[in-house]
């Protein structure tokens, strides 16, 4: 898509231009509980929000400071990895038809012959072959913004956000049976009610205000950490140049400084980082008094000899490059974990800060969400123990920890000056130097580097030479497959939607999978009638089968060689009021062109292996076809059983619990 051509504008590109609605001016008045509170509408309170509004019988508010909706946002790198997480949700087409596909990365260093010019040392591809179906692209926050609303109004339990209301204090309750502990008081700021004080009662919040997070502080948690004392500009620009790679991806070393490109979704705009000043100790960038026109004058001295003349620009800032972190990332200190579960979360910018160069901020915050969302659904669907929220700082922590200690490197590399060639004692970094280090950690900024350690919803690896493929920690790596009900080529990982849901994906061993002694026959035999059967156990009396732990089977015929009635019947599964079978629960491999599952992820053809994954897309565990007990015990040991979960409460009619009897085709 091309859009911009004749000016900036916010919104969606597609629609007529019209002015932005106007917030209301009386919003309603906040309701006296909820299950879920969310303080701040940014990238991760959305993300949050869009979870929660899957689940029938959740209630969730999410409160901003802001007027409305955000028109403009600063962030636009989306990873490969959360490219994954918007297909879950829904909207991950739509963001590529709009955003601006980082393809390929050229460096620029200076001219060995004329050091104040700069010429292109290589070019190379942004992410390494097969690491992601998905691509790195570019796209607006405020647009990602609009999808989660979205999302958001469309969810079986709606959410619209309650804006102008500022937070004005917090409370949590340490009484063991008070149901919604936590106590929130925000100041409206609407006019006609500038000042009015309104009280709100949630059995759990969520803080996603920002670095300066007032659920942060009313917890009693702060950000630590120290900044690089160097000030970067960033500006989005519609510009006219002469720089031939003005449309793809570019760091820059030269002599009169360092710059990277990131061109922006529409075809013409273009975000530009610029080094700036070197700050004095504990100097604010702010007594600089650093113009957008500095900006401008340095990007100029950077491209030389190649012209720049920026005709309009749509957003710009300076800011301090800086690392900080949070020591935890809920309300219970370390002396208590043992006594309760925690009550208040922050996510996002509140609980870790850094420096936007290498796109992970918006990432990073949008996956710790992700990863609490669906703790917090299970906890209120009375599915798990609340002491299972405590998995989300330990988790996240660690993930942060990593992405501070990159940051902390790459800001550095991207702020020295260029080495001399000619001059091995001379102060800076070799760009050879930096461009090695940005792609050995291609599949961190990807975000496909996460990896979750051993917990009670992680196992271990003793069977991970079952599949080598799906690293145990990991995200679920997908790959292609062939429906078999329909012959539907399609990606197997893309089964996976946001809806608090367990995977089983059952690779079948060689050999025939309608025979009644074929492992994959066993293990259906095992999961549809036996006692210790984890969906039998964990599945609540009246919901569809798969509503709790989903099961699907991949086999490794060609799909035209097996017969979808000769199946297992848990496989045929009869769902909802009408008792209608489920045709999509089976898949074959893609036999041509290298592209067979089984090959790509390392999977033990002779015995096949079962390969659980949690609701956020990441390997809980593998294990062996055979394992009947220990895939019972894994879910065992934090799911509680079925018939203490939450029912429905959206008035479905469901047919009692069962599998389809389809006789064999």
């Amino acid at each position: 898509m091309q859009f911009h051509l004749n000016g900036f504008h916010t919104g969606d590109p597609e629609a007529a231009r019209v002015d932005p609605p106007v917030p209301g001016a009386t919003p309603a008045p906040l309701p006296g509980t909820t299950d879920v509170l969310i303080v701040g509408c940014g990238p991760a309170g959305l993300t949050l929000a869009a979870q929660l509004a899957a689940f029938p019988g959740i209630s969730t508010r999410i409160v901003e400071q802001k007027a409305g909706p955000l028109m403009l946002g600063q962030a636009d790198g989306i990873a490969c990895r959360t490219m994954e997480m918007f297909n879950a949700f829904g909207f991950a087409e739509r963001v590529l038809r709009e955003a601006y596909w980082v393809n390929e990365l050229v460096f620029w260093k200076p001219d060995s012959t004329r050091r104040d010019a700069i010429y292109r040392s290589d070019r190379i591809r942004d992410t390494e072959e097969g690491l992601s179906e998905f691509p790195h692209v570019i796209l607006n926050q405020a647009r990602v913004h609009d999808f989660y609303l979205e999302t958001m109004r469309r969810g079986a339990s709606p959410i619209v956000p309650d804006y102008h209301r500022r937070l004005a204090s917090l409370e949590v309750s340490t009484e063991p049976d008070v149901s919604h502990p936590v106590t929130a008081r925000f100041e409206r700021l609407d006019p006609g009610h500038e000042g009015e004080v309104e009280a709100i009662r949630a059995r759990y919040a969520v803080g996603c205000d920002g670095a300066r997070s007032a659920v942060r502080r009313e917890i009693g948690l702060s950000l630590e950490g120290a900044s690089a004392n160097q000030a970067w500009g960033v500006m989005d620009v519609l510009a006219v140049t002469d720089f031939p790679d003005i449309r793809l991806k570019c760091v820059i070393h030269s002599a009169a400084g360092n710059m990277v490109i990131i061109p922006r979704e529409g075809g013409y705009l273009v975000r530009l980082y610029i080094e700036m000043d070197k700050l004095a100790e504990n100097e604010r960038v702010a007594s600089r008094q650093i113009t957008v026109d500095h900006l401008i004058a340095a990007a100029r001295r950077i491209l030389s000899p190649y012209t720049l003349e920026v005709k309009e620009v749509a957003w710009w800032s300076v800011y301090e490059i800086g690392q900080r972190l949070c020591g935890r990332f809920d309300d219970v200190p370390t002396a208590a974990k043992a006594t309760r579960p925690p009550r208040v979360f922050i996510a996002g910018d509140a609980c870790h800060t850094h420096s936007p160069k290498a796109g992970q901020g918006m990432n990073v915050s949008m996956q710790d969400a992700f990863n609490l969302g669906w703790k917090l659904a299970a906890v209120l669907r009375g599915q798990v123990d609340p002491a299972l929220l405590a998995t989300y700082s330990v988790e996240r922590h660690a993930v942060a920890e990593e992405l501070i200690a990159f940051d902390r490197k790459l800001a550095r590399m991207l702020s020295l000056p260029p080495k001399d060639p000619h001059d091995p004692d001379s102060e800076g970094v070799d760009p050879a130097e930096f461009q090695a280090y940005f792609v050995q950690q291609g599949r961190f900024t990807a975000g496909t580097a996460m990896r979750y350690a051993p917990s009670a919803i992680t196992g271990a690896a003793t069977h991970q030479h079952l599949a080598e493929g799906f690293a145990i920690g990991m995200r679920f790596h997908s790959a292609p497959v062939i429906r078999l009900a329909d012959a539907k080529p399609m990606h197997l990982g893309h089964t996976v939607q946001a809806d608090g849901r367990w995977r089983l994906f059952a690779f079948a061993a060689a050999e025939d999978p309608a025979a009644p002694s074929s492992r994959i026959q066993a293990l259906c035999r095992f999961l549809e009638g036996d006692a210790a059967s984890p969906i039998r156990r964990h599945t609540p009396e009246g919901e569809d089968i798969d509503a709790v732990i989903d099961l699907r089977a991949i086999f490794q015929q060609p799909h035209r060689e097996l017969a979808f009635g000769a199946m297992p019947a848990l496989l045929r599964p009869a769902k909802g009021r009408h008792g209608l079978v489920d045709h999509e629960k089976m898949f074959c491999p893609v036999v041509a062109n290298g592209q067979d599952i089984f090959d790509l992820r390392g999977i033990d053809r002779g015995h096949g292996c079962v390969v659980i994954v949690r609701p956020d897309q990441h390997v809980a565990h593998v294990l062996s076809l055979e394992d009947h007990a220990g895939i019972a015990d894994f879910f065992s040991a934090f799911m509680l059983n079925g018939q203490q979960a939450v029912p429905r409460r959206d008035g479905a009619s469901k047919a009692p619990l069962g599998f389809s009897q389809q006789p064999a085709l």
